[in-house]
C-alpha cells in the first residue's frame, strides 16, 4: 500500500486540489487550494497533472513517514523541511525512501505551504474533488495517526527546482471593476487605490480583513443593494468601511457592496500575505484585466520550461564562464595571510 503515514501534524493541514467548479448555483463555492499557483508549481516539479491532490499546510506541517519509496515536492509558503534529519530545499522535488521521515516545520515566509507527492493523495472524492471545504463540512483536517493513500507514480526524476515569482510578502494586487464599483464616489475609489493596506491577523480561507490608517471606505448610496452572487476575489466593504477580500471558501451570495474584484492570478499574492504584510490595489479596466489574466494562464501552462536541476552539472552549463569559480582563493606561496 502506497501511503504517507501521519505521525504528527499541525492544526491547519488539509487535502486540497483545484476545487469543485459548477456548484455555485446550489450554494457551494469552488474551494480548493488557497494558492492555486502552488499546485501548478508542485505538479510541474513532479511532472504530473495539476489535478493531483496535495496537502495544504498553515503555520506548520508535521511529521510524515513514507510506506514506500516516493517522490515529493514542496511549494508555496516557505517552511523548514528535513528528510531523516537532513535539511532539504523548498520549491524543489526530492526522494523520500521507504521508512524515511519527512518533517515539515514552521512557516518562514508566506502563509500556505504545500506538500505534493508523486501520484497525488487519493482520499475519497466528493462531488468530483478531494478538496477539503471546511465551511461546508466536506472533508476534514488531517490528524495524527492517519494513513493517507498515495496514487501510483511512474516517474523517478527528482532534484528539480523552480524560480518562484515573489508573492509571499504582499505587494501590488490588480483588480477590475465589480458590480458596485461605480456606486462608490470617485474620491473613495481614488483613495482606495492610493491606500496601503495591512493584512489583518483575522483571516481564514473564507476571507481576509484589511486594515489601514484614516477613514473607512463606506459609501451610503452603496449600502442598500440586494444580496447577489459573489465569487472569490471580490472585495466587500462592510458597513464600517472595512475591506474584506473573499477567498476560496467564501459564501456564494452577499449584500455588502464590492469596490472591485482581484484578478485570479493575483489572488495567491493576497492568500500568501502574512499578517501585517502591506497590500496595495491597482484598478485595471476589464479588457486590460482579461489580457493580464490570459498572460498569467499562459505562463502557468508553460512552467515546465522554467524547471532546472537543483544541483547543476558543470558539463551542461553554457554560462559556466560567467561564474567566478576561484573567488576567494589565495596563493599557497604568496598568501596575504602571511603578511604582517
Amino acid at each position: 500500500m502506497r501511503a504517507l503515514i501521519v505521525h504528527q501534524v499541525g492544526p491547519g493541514v488539509a487535502v486540497q486540489d483545484l476545487g469543485r467548479p459548477g456548484f455555485l448555483a446550489v450554494g457551494l463555492t469552488r474551494g480548493g487550494a488557497a494558492d492555486v499557483l502552488a499546485l501548478h508549481e508542485g505538479a510541474t516539479l513532479l511532472g504530473q497533472s495539476v489535478d493531483r491532490a496535495a496537502l495544504e499546510m498553515v503555520g506548520t506541517g508535521g511529521t510524515f513517514e513514507a510506506s514506500e519509496d516516493m517522490r515529493i515536492a514542496l511549494t508555496g509558503a516557505v517552511m523548514s523541511a528535513q528528510i531523516d534529519g537532513e535539511t532539504v530545499a523548498w520549491n524543489a522535488s526530492h526522494a523520500v525512501p521507504k521508512g524515511a521521515r519527512l518533517v515539515v516545520g514552521p512557516t518562514r515566509s508566506g502563509a500556505y505551504g504545500y506538500l505534493h507527492v508523486g501520484g497525488g493523495f487519493e482520499t475519497e472524492p466528493t462531488l468530483g474533488s478531494r478538496a477539503t471545504h471546511q465551511s461546508c463540512g466536506l472533508g476534514a483536517l488531517i490528524t495524527a495517526g492517519q494513513t493517507l493513500l498515495v496514487g501510483q507514480d511512474k516517474r523517478r526524476d527528482i532534484g528539480m527546482t523552480l524560480a518562484v515569482p515573489p508573492r509571499l510578502s504582499g505587494g501590488v494586487v490588480r483588480i477590475v471593476p465589480s458590480m458596485q464599483t461605480m456606486d462608490f464616489d470617485a474620491d473613495i475609489r481614488t483613495r482606495f487605490e492610493a491606500t496601503t493596506f495591512r493584512r489583518d491577523p483575522r483571516a481564514n480561507r473564507q476571507g481576509i480583513r484589511l486594515d489601514s490608517n484614516g477613514p473607512g471606505f463606506s459609501n451610503p448610496s452603496a449600502l442598500s443593494i440586494v444580496s447577489e452572487v459573489i465569487v472569490p476575489g471580490d472585495i466587500q466593504i462592510t458597513g464600517d468601511g472595512t475591506p474584506f477580500v473573499l477567498m476560496a471558501e467564501s459564501q456564494t451570495t452577499g449584500g455588502y457592496p464590492r469596490i472591485g474584484t482581484v484578478l485570479p492570478c493575483d489572488l495567491p499574492r493576497v492568500a500568501q500575505a502574512p499578517a501585517g504584510a502591506e497590500l496595495q490595489f491597482e484598478f485595471l479596466e476589464l479588457e486590460a484585466g482579461a489580457q493580464v489574466q490570459a498572460r498569467a494562464n499562459a505562463d502557468w501552462a508553460k512552467l515546465r520550461t522554467s524547471v532546472t536541476p537543483l544541483v547543476r552539472d558543470p558539463a551542461t552549463m553554457q554560462d559556466l564562464l560567467s561564474y567566478q569559480l576561484v573567488s576567494g582563493a589565495v596563493s599557497a606561496t604568496h598568501s596575504d595571510l602571511d603578511k604582517g
